[in-house]
């Protein structure tokens, strides 16, 4: 039978397996449940996958290059006894569609996470995303965290406020104009009142 050995050659990362105990801690710090779909992105043995499902019973889908790998994460999926919430699919984690993941798990490389960020943005405001070991540039993590050693980082996708609002005071005349800028979760820009000299509204998040 297959058995996969650590620092085995993948499409774009060599496969090293996320200790258990930071598998864990990652699912805890995105505040993961039962009502929470949980893609793992290079699913490799299936191990966040299952955690997700038997730890936290949320339903799991993970995404693995090699065929052999993910008939192997299915097996333990299936050895779990979790295989009505796992799904382990054999795709590409740049083709394959996780938009409607909740949560989302990865243990890849600088680039790949730079390669995906623009995806995960576009995600649904709110959706958590969870990083073993390699951060996101310069979108700076909600949460960073160790366990024996080993780095891990969270994100909140935020909310897409950047632009020009309109505000009108519904008990009164008062009108205001935001110009909002923003740079991942944070924003910043100007509200004017109408008649006076625009004021700047600080860093804020976006929540």
């Amino acid at each position: 039978p297959y058995q996969p050995t650590v620092g085995q050659a993948g499409k774009d990362v060599i496969w090293v397996p996320t200790p258990d105990a930071l598998v864990t801690r990652m699912l805890q710090s995105a505040k993961t449940t039962q009502d929470d779909l949980v893609y793992d992105l290079g699913a490799g043995d299936g191990r966040i996958a299952i955690a997700a499902a038997k730890e936290f019973g949320a339903r799991a889908t993970g995404i693995e290059y090699d065929p052999k790998m993910a008939e192997f994460a299915r097996e333990n999926v299936r050895n779990a006894g979790v295989a009505d919430k796992v799904t382990i699919i054999t795709g590409d984690i740049f083709v394959e569609d996780f938009s409607k993941a909740t949560v989302v798990t990865m243990y890849l490389l600088p680039e790949l996470n730079l390669r995906l960020r623009p995806r995960i943005l576009a995600m649904k405001p709110g959706t958590r995303v969870v990083s073993h070991q390699f951060n996101m540039g310069e979108w700076d993590p909600d949460e960073a965290f160790k366990v024996d050693y080993r780095d891990a980082y969270l994100w909140i996708v935020p909310a897409n406020l950047a632009g020009t609002w309109a505000l009108k005071e519904t008990r009164g005349p008062v009108e205001a104009t935001l110009a909002i800028t923003q740079q991942f979760q944070r924003i910043g820009g100007t509200a004017t009142v109408a008649g006076t000299t625009p004021q700047p509204l600080g860093a804020l998040a976006a929540g």
